[in-house]
């Protein structure tokens, strides 16, 4: 499946304690980096949520919120009889020693009774961690699905584009040769007749034959591209297989964990467009006219934006 590193995924978990909720941000990274950004009271969560995402993303900048919110239990609880008097004891002895001591206040004694618990349910928040960690990752990765379809939609148009420029060049090949021999010719015969206007009368057609035929060789050994239309071809072709196969990708591939693929699209595409960008500097180098020299900048240009956009798939 062809994902996006550029997404947004949040979900929000409520319970009789309290609500948890939980924002992910990616952008485009070379490997897979998670940041966290929690309250003291949940960093004891952290593990748990780096655990589900490194099972499900292989490459991305991730950058995780969260934030809770306790319910406060408003029901004032009973205060046990012999606490109190046991307190109320302690605070005449204190006060035959110190006779202006504050008696303490009913949040104070709810508190030491027992009577408000402000601790937090570890296993109850790590639950609702879970969930809304599954919640969010659900919809991070729906986004990152449709970018990153959007993304393959709009290379899949510039390899159409590459590869009819490269049609283009090997149609166009021939004729290139055909014109080189017509020009060589020309200019063999025009500088043959300026030296010496008697000088056909010397050499005989056959002579002037292997004259062209051996120059238009040598010219077509320098512009010979074939070997790099064809890569560049096979390169196309590539392409557009590991954009199809992500297009294409069923709902057992999608639970795939990231570790078990042998390696991520967007790391196999950047290597096929170096290769690709290889063949065209190549192409331009041997350009035989300015018509493959303007061919092998389309073909720059093409690539060029093509790795830009890998940037951002997984």
């Amino acid at each position: 499946m062809i994902r996006s590193m550029t997404a947004f995924g949040a979900a929000r978990v409520e319970s009789p304690e309290g609500t948890l909720a939980i924002e992910l941000r990616s952008v485009n990274s070379r490997f897979l980096d998670i940041n966290f950004r929690l309250p003291d009271e949940l960093r004891a969560l952290e593990g748990l949520v780096r655990e589900k995402l490194s099972q499900v993303l292989a490459r991305g900048k991730v950058d995780i919120r969260m934030n809770y919110t306790r319910i406060k239990d408003d029901t004032l609880q009973a205060l046990d009889e012999k606490y109190l008097s046991a307190v109320a004891e302690q605070l005449k002895a204190v006060r035959r020693q110190i006779p202006d001591a504050a008696a303490p206040t009913l949040g104070e004694l709810l508190k030491n009774s027992g009577g408000a618990d402000d601790t937090m349910n570890p296993e109850l928040w790590a639950t609702m961690c879970t969930q809304a960690t599954s919640l969010a990752l659900n919809d991070f990765q729906a986004n990152r699905e449709r970018e990153g379809e959007r993304l393959a939609q709009s290379m899949l148009t510039s390899a159409t584009s590459i590869a009819q420029i490269v049609s283009e060049v090997g149609h166009a090949l021939p004729q290139l040769l055909e014109d080189h021999r017509q020009k060589l010719s020309t200019k063999l015969r025009d500088t043959l007749q300026s030296a010496c206007p008697e000088g056909f009368a010397q050499i005989s057609g056959a002579e002037f034959s292997a004259r062209i035929a051996q120059e238009t060789s040598l010219f077509s050994l320098r512009i010979d591209v074939a070997e790099e239309l064809a890569r560049l071809g096979s390169h196309v072709d590539e392409l557009q297989l590991l954009l199809a196969a992500g297009e294409t990708s069923t709902g057992a591939a999608k639970a795939q964990p990231a570790k078990s693929k042998p390696g991520s699209v967007g790391k196999r595409l950047d290597f096929l467009f170096q290769e690709m960008n290889r063949e065209a500097n190549t192409l331009g180098s041997k350009a035989g006219n300015l018509s493959v020299t303007r061919a092998a900048i389309d073909l720059k240009l093409l690539i060029e934006q093509l790795r830009e956009q890998a940037q951002n798939i997984e």
